[in-house]
């Protein structure tokens, strides 16, 4: 991706910290293979929000923000939530904002879903539960 997209980590939020944590981390590891900047954001519980979160790319040349929800599946949050805290259109997931005095296109990406990475690493997860 170039240098002019902006990755939106999204998480649910929790009253738990080691769920913020887990998403600072993702953002940290996604940072690692974007050149652009990385930020994050959560619909509910945790700061900062998604307003924020839109506004912390402020003082960047993004011209482009990929919302990526860190979701496994489509639910109320990914297709009504997300998109409407983002100002997107649901069905085609895209908008624009304003940002530095610039107008922003934002993309929403779909949830993980299924793929032969998650399901390698549900199965690393089950072979650690028997040691």
């Amino acid at each position: 991706m170039a240098d002019d997209v902006g990755i939106l980590v999204l998480g649910h939020g929790s009253t738990k910290p080691y769920n913020k944590e887990m998403v600072e981390k993702c953002a940290e590891l996604l940072g690692k293979n974007h050149n652009g900047p990385v930020r994050i954001a959560f619909l509910n519980m945790d700061e900062p929000n998604i307003a924020a979160g839109l506004e912390s790319f402020s003082g960047t040349k993004v011209k482009t923000i990929v919302a990526l929800p860190i979701f496994l599946a489509h639910g109320v949050h990914t297709l009504v939530d997300i998109p409407n805290e983002l100002s997107i259109d649901p069905n085609s997931r895209r908008g624009k904002c304003q940002l530095n005095g610039n107008e922003v296109e934002i993309r929403c990406a779909e949830p993980l879903g299924v793929d032969d990475c998650i399901a390698s690493l549900a199965y690393r997860r089950a072979k650690e539960a028997l040691k």
